[in-house]
């Protein structure tokens, strides 16, 4: 038994080690192409080590203002977005859990008829619309405000706890918000980091909202910025470009230092909450 155990270890290891290279290849030559010389991007010579260090493509960037105000309204959807997002499905999420709830079943069940089905993009519209809300900031963070599978996770976490804890506080006179706030929420930490991870990755990589809702492009996040100028790339037979700053820099270079330069943050944010991912994840998803 010891002994297929330790070849099971060794073969998840090789294969988890392989899988973890396929996912890291293409953002290492990514980074390669960005800071390597023109001349290397061209004749394309460069793998996973930069051909001829520069950093033409990256002054490019951080030099042209779309992209400043790409990231001011990302990081401003992503904070207000999560905010938001996060309060309403605590809210919602503790007030399914309650057994006493009048009407829970049905609520539930109406939750998960929104998981199957949806009205689609052209009653979305419209509705956005009929509240005002188009070329606006609640454009990018209210039709996606709630995710019902996110609130699921979260109203199986609750209802997982103790319920010893909160008639507790019951006992010492604490109203429902009041254990919620010093009972639930303490003891709910996995879930609320996993949940808000979820959120923020969600909100960050949002450009169709902004497609469809957003005209005005000191409105634009900076997925939007992305996607223009990697579709430049796609339709333009052009070597060099000054689609991003003022000088004329390799446009490989150019899309792959865009994508690093909007891909990198979020995710900076994964060390600081792996910790809690995969407890919040799962203890919000075993039980029914």
């Amino acid at each position: 038994m010891n002994n297929r155990t330790g070849l099971f270890d060794v073969v998840n290891i090789l294969l988890l080690g392989l899988f973890a290279c396929m996912m890291l290849f293409p953002f290492v030559h990514m980074a390669a192409v960005s800071i390597s010389s023109a001349d290397s991007v061209v004749e394309n010579r460069v793998g996973l080590w930069p051909d001829g260090f520069r950093l033409d493509a990256y002054a490019a960037v951080f030099q042209d203002n779309r992209i400043l105000v790409g990231y001011r309204n990302t990081l401003m959807y992503v904070v207000l977005g999560t905010t938001l997002s996060l309060l309403f499905t605590t809210i919602g999420a503790y007030s399914l859990s309650r057994r006493n709830l009048v009407f829970g079943k049905a609520f539930m069940l109406m939750i998960v008829f929104t998981m199957l089905f949806s009205g689609g993009l052209i009653p979305t519209y419209l509705t956005v619309r009929s509240y005002h809300l188009l070329d606006t900031i609640w454009a990018m963070v209210l039709p996606g405000l709630v995710s019902s599978w996110y609130l699921i996770i979260m109203r199986t976490f609750f209802q997982g706890l103790p319920r010893e804890l909160e008639e507790s506080g019951k006992i010492d006179g604490l109203s429902d918000l009041g254990i919620l706030l010093r009972i639930v929420l303490p003891l709910s930490k996995p879930v609320i980091m996993t949940i808000s991870l979820f959120y923020a990755v969600q909100i960050w990589g949002n450009f169709f909202y902004a497609l469809i809702f957003i005209r005005k492009a000191d409105l634009f996040p900076l997925q939007v910025m992305i996607r223009n100028i990697v579709m430049m790339g796609q339709t333009s037979d052009m070597t060099t470009s000054s689609a991003v700053g003022d000088k004329k820099v390799v446009l490989e270079s150019l899309k792959y230092a865009v994508i690093l330069v909007g891909t990198l943050p979020i995710m900076l944010v994964y060390p600081f909450i792996q910790k809690h991912f995969v407890k919040g994840a799962m203890m919000g998803s075993v039980k029914g």
